[in-house]
């Protein structure tokens, strides 16, 4: 992802957990981060100036701690935004930081509008997943990358059968005990079984125009990260 001083922006699609926006915080505590290492950098090169310029300094670049960079934070359901905006208030995140009501398969974003796309643990509930990723394609900048966290598939033996039997035995149990809700936890470990695999998922990132298309198992496959770009 790109800094400002360039105008980045950033679109994250939330997925349904309770640790709604937590990505967007990430991104915005780096750009602060990254921000006050370049006021010190400036600051050594100034050895001379007096304390109230030095504090001078520090005050204008706080008033503009992202540097114009924004994140706009997307989801279908109204009830999760409503969540994460409670949070982002709770946790002090309100500058640079927007929360927009829309469907993955038709984004209300202009074309070449976003430096980063990023969903995770989203577009396996897409209905049409080429679709979506016509319209991440679309929205994204030229340069723009596009990120996906998602449920994938084990390409080890001995993990994949301790992950079936903890997947199939454990989790709707679990889901029964805490939330009252067998069958959800059975439909989502379902609908993990029934998604792309790495590969299928490449491959539809290639179709719709992404490069350099790549991605990176974690846990053996249980998850993976794909990542391409709209050059």
């Amino acid at each position: 992802m790109l800094l400002e001083g360039q105008g980045s922006s950033y679109i994250v699609h939330l997925p349904f957990t309770t640790n709604a926006g937590d990505i967007a915080f990430r991104f915005i505590n780096y750009v602060r981060s990254q921000r006050e290492f370049q006021v010190r950098q400036k600051l050594r090169t100034h050895q001379n100036l007096s304390w109230q310029e030095i504090t001078k300094l520090y005050q204008e670049e706080e008033d503009k701690s992202l540097g114009g960079s924004h994140v706009v934070v997307c989801d279908i359901n109204k009830e999760m935004l409503k969540v994460g905006k409670q949070k982002s208030q709770r946790l002090g995140y309100s500058e640079g930081l927007s929360w927009v009501l829309g469907n993955a398969e038709e984004l209300p974003f202009n074309n070449d509008s976003f430096d980063v796309y990023t969903i995770a643990f989203g577009i396996r509930n897409v209905t049409h997943i080429d679709q979506a990723l016509q319209e991440a394609y679309r929205v994204l900048k030229p340069g723009g990358r596009f990120l996906c966290l998602e449920f994938s598939h084990v390409n080890n033996s001995l993990v994949s059968s301790l992950y079936d039997m903890y997947s199939f035995q454990v989790i709707p149990v679990l889901g029964e005990v805490i939330a009252g809700d067998w069958k959800a936890y059975q439909y989502l470990v379902e609908s993990i079984r029934c998604f792309l695999t790495q590969e299928e998922l490449k491959e539809l990132m290639e179709d719709v125009g992404f490069l350099k298309v790549e991605y990176r198992n974690l846990g053996s496959g249980i998850v993976a990260i794909h990542s391409g770009f709209k050059l």
